[in-house]
């Protein structure tokens, strides 16, 4: 089959296209043929191997050569032999931790999910990683509540808008100017450009702040909470050593020092994973959930995908289709 393999660090023109041996599902696995995936930063983080600081960690990026073989943690497909759960022909999307930028891929039926009956694949391919991110950031937000999300015309914070707005909540949207109109769209109730006005010093308070562009300390963020308000890391600036991981220390290491609470989104270590997706299919199913697609590129043009999304103008999500029919 034809992947896109990663052999050492770099930009998107250092992946290789290469035929590789055609996979052969374990226990407790099923192939899937993917019809979609799409690029997310979990993915541009590994493919460069930054920050370097993660190269450091446990289970981090390897510290002179990645660790893996194929990148790609959105997946929506079709499943190919038959599973304890899932037959063939079952159409399904997951968020796994790599493996997603090739033809087929085993899968453990357990991350498995449904795919949502009212998307197509390309769009289910756009949910994973993102929206997984976002609902679990959201988790505790009440009917009422108020909500700011700080970078809402990306892929996370596109989701995030309309989940705020199902969940009940009054949302407060910082995105630039050229994509107020799209952020409204979603459900906004106020946006802030974040160019002209200072979120940091609006005289507003919330009661979740979801830090997704990390252009503020978390210090400053934190003036905008409510005494016992939520302030969510999701990500931050992008940096070759530290950042966005230093953004994300930096939130943690001060939450023992107030009543705000601070917490950090993790979807790909979720443990939960095809249960918060069959969440998010309902929300999908009944309206309150659409994936916002900036572009689609074919499987031959995922490195051209790469450099659109690392160059972080994209309002919603990157897809990249297989051009499988049906």
């Amino acid at each position: 089959m034809k992947a896109l393999v990663q052999r050492v660090y770099g930009p998107a023109d250092s992946l290789t296209w290469e035929d590789v041996p055609d996979p052969v599902p374990g226990e407790g696995e099923v192939l899937v043929r993917v019809h979609a995936t799409s690029v997310n930063p979990y993915d541009w983080h590994f493919m460069r191997g930054e920050p370097r600081v993660a190269r450091l960690m446990t289970g981090g990026f390897g510290l002179r050569r990645p660790p893996v073989g194929v990148l790609g943690c959105d997946l929506a497909g079709r499943v190919e032999t038959r599973g304890a759960k899932f037959a063939p022909g079952d159409d399904v999307y997951a968020l796994l931790r790599r493996g997603a930028y090739a033809e087929y891929v085993c899968v453990p039926e357990d991350l498995l999910a449904p795919m949502p009956a009212n998307l197509s694949h390309e769009q289910a391919a756009a949910m994973p990683a993102a929206a997984v991110t976002a609902l679990l950031s959201l988790r505790g937000v009440e009917s009422g509540q108020r909500v700011l999300v700080n970078g809402a015309s990306g892929g996370v914070g596109t989701f995030a808008v309309q989940l705020a707005k199902a969940l009940g909540a009054h949302v407060d949207a910082v995105c630039g100017a050229a994509n107020a109109e799209l952020v409204r769209s979603l459900g906004a109730d106020h946006v802030v450009d974040y160019r002209t006005e200072d979120f940091t010093r609006c005289g507003r308070r919330y009661d979740f702040v979801l830090d997704i562009a990390g252009g503020r300390s978390v210090f400053a963020c934190r003036r905008v909470l409510e005494r016992d308000g939520t302030f969510v890391a999701v990500g931050g600036p992008a940096g070759r050593w530290l950042q966005p991981a230093g953004h994300v220390f930096a939130a943690l290491a001060s939450g023992p020092f107030a009543r705000r609470r601070v917490v950090l989104a993790d979807a790909v270590g979720c443990r939960d994973k095809a249960a918060v997706l069959g969440e998010l299919a309902a929300f999908a199913e009944r309206g309150a959930l659409t994936p916002v697609v900036d572009r689609t590129y074919p499987f031959d043009d995922l490195r051209a995908a790469f450099a659109y999304q690392e160059a972080g103008h994209a309002k919603g999500k990157v897809v990249v289709t297989l051009g499988v029919p049906g």
